[in-house]
């Protein structure tokens, strides 16, 4: 085996790259700068991603560091199943082995779902990350909670010799995605707000009220506000809209991923919670206010400030029953955490995102805001 000691060099021979990463749009995003100091390091092969249903649907056919996707079915540790998805690996192993992989890589976790089933694959080397409970692959590196993850992922990469050539996640837009943000958005009238008070777990939502005192201030201060979300926040769209003092278009599940970076690729700025659409937000360039508990700022928040003001919580214990969260590690066992979804954002002030708003909005005005991220270097080679 291959230590992290002496890991490093270029895998000779490589023609196929596979990659583990089924999980959501945040967690992907996290991996471009990776996938593309991959693509840079072995730019004649192909780099196939094993992700979820998702990424076969909007990401086939696009530009970007990846070529194709093999989907992963419903795996413990690995995928929860999807309405009449049958569980299993088999197919996958059958259909890898077929691929005859050249090298796999784990960038999904700490390894102790996803590990054995990279090895099972039978690539000739495989890389990742390992908690201390993981088996180990050819090349590995420990996994640490509390790292930004874009950085976590860059480290993975170069086991296998690919230097970064961008410390950034950048997602091309193409001209299609901002044809169907016009269609759902019509023409701006005025330069364009995106709030979005959606998250996947809820404790990492700032209060809806909140979101809506934002609206009111940046409507008067001059700008058009629309709202993002999926089905199943509609809710907390709603109570936004209650609360806002002048209309405001609701996009909920009105476009399709590449729709949704069109739309933020022509707004002045997007107001969210940490959650998927923010990053992508900040992968098309977008300038981003965003709304962090500390622990997750470690891990996701963007590392510059030209364009970003992540806006950090300080609570760490559970506002209803007290239970230190800062305990909560890798990988998740029951009893890690408690069982309650307050939200852990509630004493981030309303007059603090206003003004990390205004001030970003002050330089896009002034037209001081730097250029948006460069996507060279991850545009796939075929």
């Amino acid at each position: 085996m291959t230590t992290v000691a002496d890991a490093g060099d270029l895998v000779p021979d490589v023609d196929k790259i596979g990659v583990l990463r089924a999980n959501a749009l945040g967690d992907y995003l996290f991996t471009l700068p990776a996938l593309a100091a991959l693509r840079a390091a072995y730019p004649g092969a192909e780099v196939v991603l094993l992700g979820a249903p998702w990424h076969h649907r909007e990401l086939s056919g696009r530009p970007g560091p990846v070529d194709r996707v093999l989907v992963v079915p419903p795996l413990p540790g690995i995928r929860a199943a999807g309405p009449d998805e049958p569980a299993g690996p088999e197919d996958l192993l059958a259909a890898c082995r077929r691929e005859r992989f050249d090298l796999m890589l784990q960038l999904h976790g700490g390894g102790r779902n996803s590990n054995p089933l990279v090895r099972r694959i039978g690539a000739r080397v495989t890389a990742g990350l390992r908690a201390e409970d993981a088996p180990p692959l050819d090349r590995w590196l420990r996994y640490v909670f509390h790292q930004p993850e874009v950085l976590r992922y860059l480290e993975v990469v170069g086991l296998v010799g690919a230097a970064p050539v961008s410390l950034m996640p950048a997602f091309p837009v193409t001209a299609a995605a901002r044809a169907a943000a016009a269609r759902a958005a019509g023409a701006a009238a005025a330069p364009r707000v995106v709030l979005h008070p959606g998250a996947t777990d809820p404790r990492r939502r700032w209060p809806p009220e909140r979101f809506a005192a934002v609206g009111n201030a940046l409507a008067a201060a001059g700008c058009e506000i629309l709202l993002t979300g999926t089905g199943g926040e509609r809710d907390l769209v709603e109570r936004v809209l209650a609360g806002l003092d002048r209309p405001a278009l609701s996009l909920v599940d009105a476009l399709s991923l590449g729709g949704l970076a069109g739309l933020f690729a022509g707004c002045a700025l997007v107001v969210a919670n940490d959650t998927g659409p923010m990053h992508l937000a900040a992968a098309v360039g977008t300038p981003t206010v965003g709304l962090y508990w500390v622990g997750n700022l470690i891990n996701c928040a963007p590392a510059t400030r030209h364009r970003h003001r992540p806006i950090a919580s300080w609570v760490i214990h559970c506002p209803r029953c007290g239970a230190d969260c800062t305990r909560e590690v890798y990988p998740a066992r029951e009893g890690d955490r408690c069982a309650h979804t307050d939200s852990f954002l509630t004493d981030i002030l309303v007059e603090e995102v206003i003004g990390a708003a205004l001030d970003l909005l002050g330089q896009v005005r002034a037209g001081v805001v730097i250029a948006r991220p460069a996507t060279g270097g991850t545009g796939s080679a075929r």
